[in-house]
Protein backbone atom coordinates (compact mmCIF):
# COMPACT_ATOMS: atom_id res chain seq x y z
CA UNK A 1 0.00 0.00 0.00
CA UNK A 2 1.49 3.49 -1.18
CA UNK A 3 0.48 6.82 0.35
CA UNK A 4 1.38 8.34 -3.02
CA UNK A 5 -0.73 6.50 -5.05
CA UNK A 6 -3.85 6.32 -2.63
CA UNK A 7 -3.64 9.99 -2.61
CA UNK A 8 -3.33 10.14 -6.69
CA UNK A 9 -6.36 8.56 -6.65
CA UNK A 10 -8.36 10.58 -4.17
CA UNK A 11 -6.74 13.92 -5.76
CA UNK A 12 -8.48 12.68 -9.55
CA UNK A 13 -11.34 11.76 -6.78
CA UNK A 14 -11.71 15.31 -6.18
CA UNK A 15 -12.19 16.73 -9.23
CA UNK A 16 -15.25 14.75 -9.80
CA UNK A 17 -18.46 17.00 -10.18
CA UNK A 18 -21.83 16.07 -8.61
CA UNK A 19 -23.03 14.71 -11.57
CA UNK A 20 -19.74 12.38 -12.35
CA UNK A 21 -20.00 11.66 -8.65
CA UNK A 22 -23.80 10.43 -9.58
CA UNK A 23 -22.43 8.50 -12.31
CA UNK A 24 -20.08 6.56 -11.06
CA UNK A 25 -21.63 4.95 -8.20
CA UNK A 26 -24.57 4.22 -10.41
CA UNK A 27 -21.68 3.07 -13.25
CA UNK A 28 -21.82 -0.74 -12.22
CA UNK A 29 -25.45 -1.28 -11.21
CA UNK A 30 -26.58 0.44 -14.72
CA UNK A 31 -24.65 -1.88 -16.68
CA UNK A 32 -25.89 -4.84 -14.47
CA UNK A 33 -29.48 -3.73 -15.53
CA UNK A 34 -28.36 -3.60 -19.31
CA UNK A 35 -27.38 -7.40 -18.51
CA UNK A 36 -30.86 -8.50 -17.48
CA UNK A 37 -32.37 -6.41 -19.87
CA UNK A 38 -30.20 -8.36 -22.52
CA UNK A 39 -31.29 -11.81 -21.02
CA UNK A 40 -34.76 -10.70 -20.46
CA UNK A 41 -34.94 -10.26 -24.27
CA UNK A 42 -33.08 -13.42 -25.86
CA UNK A 43 -34.34 -15.35 -23.10
CA UNK A 44 -30.29 -15.87 -21.93
CA UNK A 45 -28.55 -16.44 -18.16
CA UNK A 46 -27.88 -12.88 -17.22
CA UNK A 47 -24.61 -13.73 -16.07
CA UNK A 48 -24.20 -14.97 -20.42
CA UNK A 49 -25.14 -11.74 -20.72
CA UNK A 50 -22.35 -10.25 -18.94
CA UNK A 51 -20.15 -11.88 -19.84
CA UNK A 52 -20.46 -11.08 -23.72
CA UNK A 53 -20.65 -7.47 -22.39
CA UNK A 54 -16.79 -7.80 -20.84
CA UNK A 55 -15.54 -10.06 -23.44
CA UNK A 56 -16.08 -7.25 -26.09
CA UNK A 57 -14.94 -4.37 -24.00
CA UNK A 58 -11.48 -4.16 -24.27
CA UNK A 59 -11.19 -0.90 -26.65
CA UNK A 60 -14.81 -0.43 -27.36
CA UNK A 61 -16.81 2.97 -26.50
CA UNK A 62 -19.39 1.20 -23.84
CA UNK A 63 -22.11 2.73 -25.59
CA UNK A 64 -20.88 0.43 -28.66
CA UNK A 65 -20.17 -2.24 -26.54
CA UNK A 66 -23.99 -2.35 -25.40
CA UNK A 67 -24.98 -2.43 -29.31
CA UNK A 68 -22.19 -4.96 -30.54
CA UNK A 69 -23.46 -7.28 -27.39
CA UNK A 70 -26.99 -7.06 -28.07
CA UNK A 71 -26.17 -7.78 -32.13
CA UNK A 72 -23.83 -11.01 -31.00
CA UNK A 73 -26.64 -12.31 -28.84
CA UNK A 74 -29.07 -11.87 -31.26
CA UNK A 75 -27.11 -13.29 -33.75
CA UNK A 76 -26.58 -16.41 -31.69
CA UNK A 77 -29.87 -16.85 -30.64
CA UNK A 78 -30.91 -16.76 -34.17
CA UNK A 79 -28.48 -18.54 -35.65
CA UNK A 80 -26.01 -20.00 -33.89
CA UNK A 81 -22.22 -19.94 -33.05
CA UNK A 82 -21.69 -18.92 -36.98
CA UNK A 83 -23.89 -16.21 -37.11
CA UNK A 84 -22.71 -14.62 -34.27
CA UNK A 85 -18.88 -15.02 -35.19
CA UNK A 86 -19.34 -13.26 -38.46
CA UNK A 87 -20.71 -10.39 -36.64
CA UNK A 88 -18.97 -7.24 -36.75
CA UNK A 89 -17.77 -6.14 -33.46
CA UNK A 90 -15.81 -3.39 -32.46
CA UNK A 91 -13.26 -5.28 -30.45
CA UNK A 92 -10.53 -8.00 -31.30
CA UNK A 93 -11.56 -11.21 -32.75
CA UNK A 94 -10.61 -12.92 -30.04
CA UNK A 95 -12.61 -11.26 -27.84
CA UNK A 96 -15.95 -12.19 -30.22
CA UNK A 97 -14.85 -15.40 -29.90
CA UNK A 98 -14.73 -15.75 -25.88
CA UNK A 99 -18.18 -13.94 -25.66
CA UNK A 100 -19.28 -16.61 -28.35
CA UNK A 101 -17.99 -19.06 -26.33
CA UNK A 102 -19.66 -17.98 -23.20
CA UNK A 103 -22.79 -18.10 -25.09
CA UNK A 104 -21.85 -21.79 -26.42
CA UNK A 105 -21.64 -22.66 -22.48
CA UNK A 106 -25.06 -22.92 -21.88
CA UNK A 107 -23.66 -22.39 -18.15
CA UNK A 108 -25.56 -19.77 -16.13
CA UNK A 109 -23.18 -19.32 -13.20
CA UNK A 110 -20.30 -15.73 -13.26
CA UNK A 111 -17.48 -18.41 -12.83
CA UNK A 112 -17.60 -20.18 -15.93
CA UNK A 113 -17.90 -17.02 -17.76
CA UNK A 114 -14.82 -16.22 -15.48
CA UNK A 115 -13.30 -18.95 -16.52
CA UNK A 116 -13.49 -18.26 -20.34
CA UNK A 117 -12.46 -14.76 -20.05
CA UNK A 118 -9.25 -15.76 -18.44
CA UNK A 119 -8.01 -12.09 -18.54
CA UNK A 120 -8.00 -10.52 -15.39
CA UNK A 121 -9.19 -7.54 -16.18
CA UNK A 122 -12.11 -8.92 -17.97
CA UNK A 123 -12.76 -10.81 -15.11
CA UNK A 124 -12.74 -7.61 -12.71
CA UNK A 125 -14.92 -5.80 -15.07
CA UNK A 126 -17.22 -9.05 -15.42
CA UNK A 127 -17.54 -9.14 -11.65
CA UNK A 128 -17.97 -5.72 -10.74
CA UNK A 129 -20.90 -5.92 -13.19
CA UNK A 130 -22.13 -8.81 -11.33
CA UNK A 131 -22.06 -6.38 -7.88
CA UNK A 132 -19.41 -8.56 -6.37
CA UNK A 133 -16.60 -6.87 -4.13
CA UNK A 134 -13.80 -6.36 -7.17
CA UNK A 135 -11.90 -3.56 -8.87
CA UNK A 136 -11.27 -3.26 -12.63
CA UNK A 137 -7.51 -2.44 -13.27
CA UNK A 138 -7.22 -1.23 -16.70
CA UNK A 139 -4.69 1.03 -17.97
CA UNK A 140 -6.67 4.09 -17.23
CA UNK A 141 -6.89 3.46 -13.82
CA UNK A 142 -3.24 2.48 -14.08
CA UNK A 143 -2.74 5.98 -14.69
CA UNK A 144 -5.17 7.34 -12.32
CA UNK A 145 -2.70 5.36 -9.66
CA UNK A 146 0.43 6.43 -10.96
CA UNK A 147 -0.16 10.09 -11.14
CA UNK A 148 0.11 11.12 -14.55
CA UNK A 149 -1.51 10.36 -18.27
CA UNK A 150 0.64 7.99 -20.76
CA UNK A 151 -1.12 6.38 -23.88
CA UNK A 152 -2.26 2.87 -23.58
CA UNK A 153 0.50 1.65 -25.50
CA UNK A 154 2.51 2.91 -23.22
CA UNK A 155 1.02 1.42 -19.77
CA UNK A 156 3.61 -1.49 -18.37
CA UNK A 157 2.47 -5.32 -18.26
CA UNK A 158 0.17 -5.43 -15.24
CA UNK A 159 1.70 -8.38 -13.10
CA UNK A 160 0.20 -10.00 -10.53
CA UNK A 161 1.60 -8.33 -8.07
CA UNK A 162 1.55 -4.91 -9.15
CA UNK A 163 -2.44 -5.50 -9.87
CA UNK A 164 -2.34 -6.67 -6.07
CA UNK A 165 -0.86 -3.54 -5.14
CA UNK A 166 -3.20 -1.13 -7.17
CA UNK A 167 -6.24 -2.94 -5.91
CA UNK A 168 -5.28 -2.42 -2.47
CA UNK A 169 -4.33 1.37 -2.89
CA UNK A 170 -8.50 1.57 -4.50
CA UNK A 171 -9.66 -0.21 -1.92
CA UNK A 172 -7.61 1.96 0.70
CA UNK A 173 -8.75 5.26 -1.44
CA UNK A 174 -12.49 3.89 -1.23
CA UNK A 175 -12.41 3.19 2.56
CA UNK A 176 -10.94 6.78 3.08
CA UNK A 177 -14.00 8.13 0.91
CA UNK A 178 -16.64 5.85 2.53
CA UNK A 179 -17.71 4.22 -1.18
CA UNK A 180 -17.17 0.87 -2.36
CA UNK A 181 -13.90 0.41 -4.64
CA UNK A 182 -15.84 -0.23 -7.39
CA UNK A 183 -17.39 2.68 -7.27
CA UNK A 184 -14.04 4.64 -6.54
CA UNK A 185 -12.82 3.13 -9.67
CA UNK A 186 -15.67 4.17 -12.13
CA UNK A 187 -15.79 7.96 -11.01
CA UNK A 188 -12.06 8.46 -11.05
CA UNK A 189 -12.43 7.01 -14.32
CA UNK A 190 -15.23 9.23 -15.52
CA UNK A 191 -13.56 11.66 -13.80
CA UNK A 192 -10.54 10.60 -16.08
CA UNK A 193 -12.03 10.58 -19.04
CA UNK A 194 -13.40 14.17 -19.10
CA UNK A 195 -10.38 15.65 -17.83
CA UNK A 196 -8.15 13.86 -20.77
CA UNK A 197 -10.77 13.83 -23.45
CA UNK A 198 -10.29 10.27 -23.57
CA UNK A 199 -13.36 8.21 -25.68
CA UNK A 200 -12.32 4.39 -25.17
Amino acid sequence: MTRHNIDNIKAVYQLASLTEQQDGISWYPAARQIAVNLAERYSIPANQAIGVLAALSPRNRWERNVIDADALISAYVSGGAEQALATKVCTFTSNKRKAVAILESGLEILPAALEILSGPKLREFASCIAGLADVCIDGHAWCIWQGSRVGLADVPSIGVKLRREIKADYQAAADELGITPSACQAITWVTWRRIHGVTK
